[in-house]
């Protein structure tokens, strides 16, 4: 566990979580546990292939060959258990993008998009962009556990839906949607003719015990209406190389996903991402189980932290992603004041609940991936800020 110890000194890296504070939080005395990108260094396999790459000097267009594609389809066979086919991959810079490009191919302007609220900040964009209109299926929370509304969610789509962008893992609450939820959000997704976006970004960082499935392989008719967007970029802290792939088993639905991408200019990664990518799925397995337990036991130190030093906070149960969305309601704040709260009082940088939704107005997300030393210290900064004002 030793590589997920060390503290690494991020700042004047133009790193957006550390070196943008000022920015984002208007003073750079606070502690960034908020973006999603990890504190730790990626697997050494990784950063040994690129300096490998990078001694070569020449940066010129790159291919993305069977090696990659293989490393991919090994990869997601291992981990998830689904066969995919490599003609069933696209590539593109980041899942974000690719939302984007598939919102364009598959809807119209005025069309509605269902999502599942709170959640991540920028599905809401993906829509609003480009004239289409948000429906919500707002998850339901009880002891701290959200569930799906699932009479909500049918009524929804009879409304006339035409896509569902489905998070899986969920961001920010932390649900690994067990295979019931998944065939059940399918079923009536093909009932209603309902195309399925699926953001599975997260898939690799479920805590150990927990399961990821991806919905697409439920079933080859399932498959046929879901497109799936991963990455090695959260898994492996990678998000700067910016490398990404989708799973369209549909060829109708894949060749016109490829057309927008093309028409874009988005249909490729970089050489880095592409080298990355490769040296991640075929060395960075031991290394992923490694931090799983680590994501596992900085979870628990918070959860227990929490419990035992203060009554006012309170964090979702989850089963997986590095990141914690606690409800704050019992600080009586709005959303601005509990913000400020956060940053100001505290000197710990959180996400705002509020940015995934109304639903997420009392709520902070909390990035925990990081050394033991850091989480202490920003756990220790808050619960002082909040006893404090007790």
């Amino acid at each position: 566990m030793a590589a997920f110890e060390k503290v690494y000194d991020r700042t004047n890296t133009r790193s957006v979580k550390w070196d943008m504070r000022k920015n984002v939080f208007q003073t750079d005395n606070v502690l960034p546990m908020w973006v999603a990108d990890m504190d730790f260094q990626a697997p050494q396999a990784v950063n040994d292939a690129l300096i490998e790459r990078a001694k070569h000097g020449i940066y010129g267009y790159t291919t993305i060959d069977s090696d990659v594609r293989n490393a991919i389809i090994s990869w997601i066979s291992r981990r998830h258990s689904w066969e995919i086919k490599d003609d069933w991959l696209s590539f593109s810079p980041g899942v974000v993008a690719s939302l984007h490009m598939a919102v364009q191919a598959f809807t119209d302007p005025g069309d509605s998009i269902l999502i599942q609220t709170p959640v991540y900040t920028p599905f809401y964009n993906v829509i609003e962009t480009h004239d289409r209109t948000i429906v919500k299926n707002p998850l339901r929370r009880k002891d701290h556990y959200y569930h799906i509304d699932f009479d909500d969610f049918e009524e929804k789509l009879k409304t006339g839906v035409k896509a569902f962008i489905l998070c899986s893992p969920h961001n920010p609450v932390g649900r690994v949607w067990t295979e019931e939820e998944l065939k059940e959000m399918a079923r009536l997704c093909l009932k209603h003719d309902v195309l399925i976006l699926s953001d599975e970004i997260h898939a690799d960082l479920i805590y150990p015990g927990e399961r990821h499935i991806p919905i697409a392989s439920l079933s080859d008719e399932i498959a046929a209406q879901t497109i799936t967007f991963m990455s090695p970029s959260k898994t492996f802290n990678l998000a700067g190389l910016q490398a990404s792939y989708i799973i369209s088993s549909d060829k109708q639905k894949r060749d016109l996903l490829d057309k927008q991408l093309n028409n874009q200019g988005l249909n490729m990664i970089n050489t880095m991402g592409n080298i990355a990518m490769e040296a991640a799925y075929q060395h960075g397995e031991k290394w992923l189980d490694e931090l799983r337990n680590v994501l596992q036991e900085n979870k628990a130190y918070v959860v227990e932290r929490l419990e035992r030093e203060t009554s006012k906070l309170k964090v979702t149960k989850s089963e997986g992603t590095y990141l914690l969305w606690i409800d704050c309601s019992a600080l009586g704040l709005d959303s601005e004041g509990l913000k400020k709260f956060m940053s100001k009082t505290a000197g710990v940088g959180l996400n705002a609940g509020a940015g995934y939704g109304e639903e997420g107005e009392m709520f902070m997300r909390m990035n925990i991936a990081c050394p033991r030393a850091t989480l202490q210290e920003g756990v220790r900064r808050i619960v002082k800020a909040v006893n404090n004002r007790q």
